[in-house]
């Protein structure tokens, strides 16, 4: 049975749960994240894109070498899809670059080459979601619209004693509901720090496992603290295997020690990047080898498989190694590229250790993230 706050029953006034998330945030939330000094539309904008299922200690290095890079918005929407992806390779889920830069160049299109104050002109720009658009607003211009990351769902269902996966439309509603009913009761000038608060309070204290509930500002008046279900809250979603599959590509140098990268199409996997020409089988990629490459696959060094976990399936990628004489015909996905200009295209971030180190990378261990996104928000 799911548990939810009585539809007949508004918060009070004075809202406990509001007053003491501020209180709290005044004396331990953080105040001097890159994106807050000078915090700016375009900043936050940025810094919500690049915190998706992103930590926050994980997201300032790429931060601020992006702001570097593209200073302004209509730096960014100016800039070539090459040059995007290349301050992006490595922090990956690249469709927030591309939704990114092609929001960029609508707003230099639609809005005079600024990010709208608006919440419809926003939500409909590629990238932006519900949440999103309102974390941009509360924290750009202090307007009062609320949000529900991961974070704050998690802060919420357990606060509530909501029961039932987040995920599901039926339960997100809920706490949309009980979101913006919080919200209401935020003082005017404070939307800023109270978006920020929550934020802060899921990452830091009410965290995934071991919440640490004896220093939560909340603790009196939440349920799954009083009732000792915090590990229960949110409810999981059902548990999935992920799907095993193979590839196999190729790592081709030339005479001159230049890599051949192949230019990802516009959708799919590493979408728009730059990495190694890859097919399914062997046969396949033996068949593409004969019509493109001047060369012979004989002599060729099978490096140790490379793994890599996707959202939705586990990739075993066997990299074939060898020098051949060239290419057969000039094609504008194939370019051979010398070392020292790497740096300037986007390459998935496995790929880009393997040119690097010439093995492939450990598998990482499952991240805690700062916070989750919803799917309309990445993609």
């Amino acid at each position: 049975m799911t548990r939810q706050p009585p539809a007949s029953a508004p918060l009070p006034t004075d809202d406990v749960f509001v007053t003491r998330l501020l209180h709290w945030f005044d004396d331990h939330g953080r105040h001097d994240l890159p994106w807050q000094h000078p915090r700016s539309p375009y900043r936050v904008w940025l810094s919500e894109i690049m915190l998706q299922q992103t930590q926050v200690s994980t997201v300032i290095p790429y931060f601020l070498k992006f702001l570097a890079v593209f200073p302004t918005l209509p730096d960014l929407a100016a800039a070539s899809n090459d040059a995007v992806m290349a301050q992006w390779a490595g922090l990956g889920y690249y469709a927030r670059a591309r939704n990114l830069h092609a929001a960029a160049q609508r707003c230099v299109e639609l809005h005079g080459g600024e990010l709208p104050r608006d919440f419809d002109a926003l939500h409909a720009l590629p990238g932006i979601g519900r949440s999103t658009a309102g974390a941009i607003l509360s924290q750009a211009w202090n307007d009062r619209f609320a949000i529900l990351d991961g974070n704050v769902k998690r802060v919420l269902t357990r606060y509530h004693g909501i029961e039932g996966f987040p995920g599901l439309p039926v339960i997100e509603k809920q706490l949309w509901a009980v979101a913006e009913a919080h919200a209401d009761h935020v003082p005017d000038t404070r939307m800023v720090d109270y978006t920020q608060a929550q934020m802060d309070l899921g990452a830091s204290v009410c965290s995934r496992s071991k919440p640490a509930c004896v220093i939560c500002p909340l603790q009196a008046t939440c349920v799954a603290r009083r009732e000792g279900r915090t590990d229960q809250l949110p409810t999981p979603k059902p548990g999935k295997t992920l799907p095993e599959r193979e590839a196999v590509a190729l790592l081709l140098r030339d005479a001159r020690g230049r890599v051949l990268l192949q230019k990802r199409p516009d959708t799919g996997i590493w979408a728009q990047l730059w990495t190694l020409p890859q097919a399914d089988s062997g046969i396949a990629l033996q068949d593409w080898f004969d019509a493109h490459i001047d060369g012979s696959l004989d002599d060729a060094e099978s490096l140790p498989v490379l793994e890599h976990t996707f959202s939705h399936y586990r990739l075993h990628l066997q990299v074939l190694k060898a020098t051949v004489q060239g290419l057969r015909d000039e094609r504008a996905d194939l370019r051979w590229v010398a070392a020292e200009a790497l740096a300037t295209l986007g390459l998935p971030a496995p790929i880009r250790k393997l040119l690097e180190t010439g093995a492939p990378p450990a598998q990482p261990k499952r991240r805690t993230m700062r916070r989750a996104a919803s799917s309309q928000d990445i993609e």
